[in-house]
């Protein structure tokens, strides 16, 4: 059965992740006078499991409702097992619970005239001469055809494009509760290198206490290849009971992801009016994993252009920005640095404050200079050398997703 929609959408958003959720919030946020529709899969095999995300904030940013918890202090393990701790104010770092955003989401969704929440899985996008239509596959077997005057795509691509570095940040983590309190709820490990290193790449822990007997614990790794699931879990068992020492704990729920980290150009259109969004658009810092602050400064600048009526939308990152990935995803690839030492040096020697911005790709030039200087000068030169003269290749590539930080 197919039911053809007599309503046109000024703005249609495909996906319910943290993209398309994104933009939906800010363009109801800040009054865009367009009917927005959001598309999302409906309850069943297709719709993704509850996972977090992380990200940098400085005081009210307009997601407070969905932020469940936030940390002030940051911490980094060496793999020397030495420490750094940093106070990165006026940032803290915050966690948002998929469920929780989606309810906000949904909520201001029901309170805004002329927005609509869809159910449904959008199978085809296709460019019209007034915009694009989608046509979905609706519940119970049903079809609808959907018309918009710009579509946003948050769906992943099948494959990565063709690129000169390619590796992935990879991860499983525990939800876990502890017989005794174990952790310090105002402190986050951002990355503990007190773990067995690959030979190719570099791994580390992370935790996020939520309680002082429950915290998220993940093994990340940033390497060509994903583990299996018990190699992810006979990491965690470790990090857990021989670095962490939690003793006896319970495992409440489990998450696991895939983050592209790639010079990679990723399209950010599809036709006409139709707009790639979140890790398919190229919102991911390749260097980091990081996307959900990216996202955000994406989603609010295109809102501001579609309320100002510009057809004309920026990059989620500059060229400066992807320059400087391009570089540093080459020496760890290639093992000219080595990313634990690289990385804890860098807290190090560099203000927090700094630095985290520097990871978001929101520093100036003068600033990015400064913090090259305190990096292996000698090997980051002779890669950012080379790279201009390597090819990018295709490579068939898994469907990545998860929790971007």
């Amino acid at each position: 059965m197919t039911s053809r929609s007599t309503e046109d959408s000024g703005v249609l958003v495909i996906g319910g992740g943290a993209a398309g959720l994104s933009l939906a919030h800010r363009l109801t946020e800040n009054g865009t006078a367009t009917a927005v529709t959001l598309v999302e899969p409906p309850d069943g095999p297709l719709r993704p499991a509850e996972r977090t995300w992380c990200y940098w904030g400085a005081g009210a940013d307009g997601l407070e409702e969905a932020v469940s918890a936030s940390w002030s202090v940051l911490r980094l393990h060496g793999a020397d097992g030495g420490s750094v701790t940093v106070d990165p104010a006026p940032f803290t770092y915050r966690m948002v619970r998929s469920a929780d955003f989606e309810r906000m989401v949904h909520g201001r969704l029901a309170r805004t005239e002329g927005a609509r929440l869809v159910r449904g899985t959008a199978q085809a996008v296709r460019t019209v001469p007034a915009g694009a239509e989608v046509r979905c596959a609706l519940p119970g077997g049903r079809s609808q055809t959907l018309y918009a005057r710009k579509v946003f795509d948050s769906r992943p691509l099948p494959g990565l494009p063709p690129a000169r570095t390619r590796l992935l940040q990879h991860f499983r983590g525990w939800f876990v509760r502890t017989d005794t309190d174990r952790f310090d709820p105002a402190v986050a490990d951002l990355m503990d290198f007190r773990v067995p290193q690959p030979a190719h790449g570099l791994a580390f822990g992370y935790v996020l206490p939520l309680a002082p007997d429950r915290a998220l614990v993940e093994y990340t790794e940033f390497s060509r290849d994903v583990l299996t699931t018990g190699a992810y879990e006979s990491a965690l068992g470790h990090y857990c009971r021989d670095v962490l020492g939690l003793g006896r704990l319970t495992v409440e729920r489990t998450e696991q992801g895939v983050i592209p980290m790639t010079d990679a150009r990723f399209p950010r259109r599809a036709g006409h009016a139709v707009y790639r969004i979140g890790t398919a658009g190229g919102a991911t810092r390749p260097s980091t994993g990081y996307t959900f602050a990216a996202v955000q400064r994406h989603s609010r600048a295109i809102a501001a252009a579609l309320r100002d009526g510009r057809d004309r939308f920026p990059a989620p990152h500059g060229l400066r920005a992807q320059v400087m990935d391009a570089i540093l995803l080459r020496a760890l690839d290639t093992g000219r640095i080595d990313g634990p030492r690289f990385f804890t040096d860098l807290f190090r020697r560099v203000p927090a404050e700094r630095l985290l911005r520097f990871l978001d790709g929101t520093t100036s030039l003068r600033e990015e200079w400064g913090i090259g200087l305190r990096t292996p000068v000698g090997p980051m030169l002779r890669t950012a050398a080379e790279v201009p003269f390597l090819p990018r290749r295709s490579r068939p590539a898994d469907r990545t997703g998860g929790s971007p930080r």
